[in-house]
């Protein structure tokens, strides 16, 4: 079988794991080096479902020692096995990359003899990228749960990226799904690579995880919970969400018929955001409900569920409480505070600064005046927020007595 073969099935194989984004990957450009990143890190495309295909995304192996059930690689499934040679792959990305195809490597694998082994052949094809080609560029790894610390600590010190799935929210499903997984194995390899760069690196690593969301029953409040608090340990810069795409048919598993929880997975990111970069909490974002809304953004939903605290006059309040107004993010409110130092804003000054009013309106007061809906209860704003139906174009006869009436021949 020829390289490029190898490339579809592989390629093909790696389009279920969504951790791909390089974004926030620091500057590493040396003169004289291939790859070396711009600061403002690698450009990346998306396909029309969201996912992210900048990188020569591949796995190096669909051989897989385990049988996991939600995997189309599982060890059971009736599917043609390929692996590169370490020397394939790295003549492969350095070929592309001269072409200008790609900027860089997302590299993963299925489990060939055991995860030593695995390990051990990835981290060889990154060796002849980095030390034979003086490959510069962004590398995101998949470190192999099982592989030993030494193995680990290589990867750590030779990626720009690394990252661990933990595949399910909880040891329950794990176990009912992937019984050949424990939670603590997949945990200990970000575990290794923290400890490892923070005591060796100047900043920590940028590490990763991917959850599938609804294979398995837990609620959004648990997988929250589970991100809030890896988040909080160090252990990651990112969680992603994947919606469960049927791939098996199992006992366990969804009906193969089964459409995959796209709007569920998009609520959890825009969650996930306000984790991050909003100073919410996950019991803040689902305090009244297990499940986040899927009619609407979750900072929404929290405003209408606490909309004692509203409507606050956005000439006067602060930035800590600012974000928090649906339709108003970081960059607006620091607009917004910018602007306030030399004079009272407007509704057409807010405006100006390209501040989105649709939402925010409803929870602001500009200048003692409120512009929303008059009757201040969550169920109005919510049917005021919601697009309303295209009306049909109707177009009248000049027989219509309607139309005669309006141009005065009746």
């Amino acid at each position: 079988m020829d390289i490029y073969q190898k490339l579809a099935i592989l390629s093909d194989s790696a389009k279920y794991d969504v951790s791909c984004s390089s974004s926030g990957a620091d500057s590493n450009y040396q003169k004289g080096k291939l790859g070396s990143n711009h600061k403002s890190g690698i450009c990346h495309t998306f396909t029309s479902d969201g996912r992210c295909v900048s990188l020569l995304k591949v796995l190096f192996t669909n051989f897989c020692i385990y049988d996991c059930s939600y995997c189309i690689n599982r060890q059971s499934n009736d599917i043609k096995r390929v692996a590169f040679s370490s020397r394939e792959l790295a003549d492969l990305v350095i070929n592309f990359y001269k072409r200008n195809y790609i900027e860089g490597l997302f590299l993963s694998s299925g489990i060939i003899e055991n995860e030593d082994h695995t390990m051990e052949l990835l981290l060889k094809t990154i060796k002849i990228l980095r030390f034979e080609y003086n490959f510069n560029g962004y590398i995101h790894l998949k470190l192999i749960p099982g592989a030993s610390l030494e193995l680990i600590q290589e990867a750590t010190t030779l990626a720009t990226r690394v990252s661990s799935n933990l595949e399910l929210p909880s040891s329950k499903s794990l176990k009912l799904l992937a019984p050949d997984k424990n939670s603590k194995a997949l945990f200990m390899p970000l575990k290794y690579a923290r400890d490892f760069s923070l005591e060796h690196k100047t900043k920590p690593i940028p590490m990763s995880t991917q959850l599938i969301i609804g294979a398995t029953p837990e609620s959004d409040f648990e997988i929250l919970k589970l991100s809030a608090n890896l988040y909080q340990k160090a252990l990651l810069k990112r969680v992603y969400y994947s919606a469960y795409i049927p791939t098996n048919s199992a006992k366990n598993l969804p009906s193969i018929t089964t459409k995959p929880p796209l709007v569920r997975e998009h609520r959890l990111y825009q969650a996930d955001w306000l984790l991050r970069f909003y100073n919410f909490s996950y019991d803040e974002i689902l305090s009244k409900r297990e499940n986040l809304d899927l009619e609407f953004d979750p900072k929404t939903i929290w405003a209408l569920e606490n909309l004692e605290l509203f409507p606050v006059e956005v000439n006067k309040i602060d930035k800590e409480f600012l974000i928090r107004v649906p339709g108003i993010g970081i960059r607006g409110a620091n607009k917004i505070l910018r602007a306030r130092r030399f004079k009272k804003l407007s509704y057409e000054d807010l405006k100006k600064l390209g501040i989105s009013l649709k939402k925010a309106k409803y929870f602001i007061v500009i200048d003692g005046k409120y512009f929303g809906n008059k009757r201040f209860y969550p169920e109005f704003i919510k049917r005021s927020l919601l697009k309303p139906k295209k009306k049909e174009f109707y177009q009248p006869s000049l027989f219509d007595p309607f139309y005669q009436k309006l141009s005065g021949e009746i």
